[in-house]
């Protein structure tokens, strides 16, 4: 008998949704830095043996959308309850709502497994963990309560074996060698997005998308041509930096990640284009791969 099931991630930002995924595929599908709206996609991480296959699906966190980009962003999560097998609601300690009611809502109601995991309990202590365990409980009645830490991998094993008896009958969805949906093109765009979320401060991050423009793979070496998008001409003087310093740095930092990721040598180029408001235009935002 053969399961296969979609395990779907939700939760506010910086609650630790990607270290999880990562930890549980053993792969760095999804980029992870301290800022808020890192994960800007919906990514899957597929987790496969002889008798399963885990489909894991990282999301954006839950927000309150300004703007169109962080609207599409929340769709990918409305997205997310569409085909779940099981929902992962993850919470950090002491942590009493999420940061929108309709979905809190949703999951209460929802006919599926619903595991809360309450993540970075090696911060915590004892008397607090067994008050969110009560408290998360009461909260959402129709699900299960582990405390877990992603980063020490403290429950992981004990989480698996609760995904795999939750997970439905079913033939695999993906090859079984497959280990994410996504190209290789998209991991070089994030990862190079990763390099500016921990080098630039306050909005540089937030107005930044990183094209792909030409991928070459030979025998030896990788080529690679990208696009990085700002939405002003002051924003590409700052990525640049002085004499081109920041742009330097960044493509140093990016180009190391990248050979450990694709375990090959990597030539790659960065351009710095303006695209003025990209985050508020639709036509924009479709082109750079997000939805309406």
């Amino acid at each position: 008998m053969h399961k296969a099931g979609f395990v779907n991630i939700i939760g506010n930002p910086n609650v630790g949704k990607s270290t999880l995924m990562n930890c549980l595929v053993g792969e760095n599908l999804s980029i992870i830095t301290p800022k808020a709206q890192t994960t800007r996609h919906r990514i899957f991480g597929i987790l496969n043996s002889e008798k399963y296959q885990i489909v894991l699906s990282d999301t954006p966190g839950i927000i309150k959308p300004s703007y169109e980009l962080q609207r599409s962003m929340m769709k990918f999560i409305k997205d997310s309850f569409k085909d779940a097998d099981i929902i992962l609601l993850m919470v950090e300690p002491q942590q009493r709502s999420i940061k929108d009611e309709i979905i809190l809502k949703k999951i209460k109601l929802i006919e599926l497994p619903v595991l809360i995991l309450i993540n970075k309990i090696d911060i915590s202590n004892q008397n607090e963990i067994e008050q969110d365990v009560d408290f998360w409980k009461n909260e959402i009645s129709n699900s299960e309560v582990l405390p877990i830490s992603a980063l020490n991998n403290f429950n992981i094993d004990l989480l698996l074996n609760k995904l795999i008896s939750f997970l439905p009958k079913s033939p695999a969805y993906f090859p079984k060698d497959a280990v994410t949906d996504k190209p290789k093109r998209f991991f070089v765009s994030e990862i190079i997005r990763e390099k500016i979320l921990l080098n630039y401060k306050e909005e540089i991050p937030y107005a930044v998308e990183v094209i792909v423009e030409s991928f070459k793979d030979e025998k030896d070496i990788i080529k690679i041509e990208t696009i990085i998008n700002v939405e002003r001409e002051s924003q590409k003087g700052i990525v640049i930096g002085h004499k081109g310093k920041g742009l330097t740095r960044i493509g140093k930092e990016a180009r190391k990640e990248l050979e450990k990721f694709f375990v090959k040598k990597i030539f790659l180029k960065l351009f710095v284009k303006v695209e003025k408001n990209w985050r508020k235009n639709t036509n924009q935002l479709k082109r750079f791969g997000y939805k309406n």
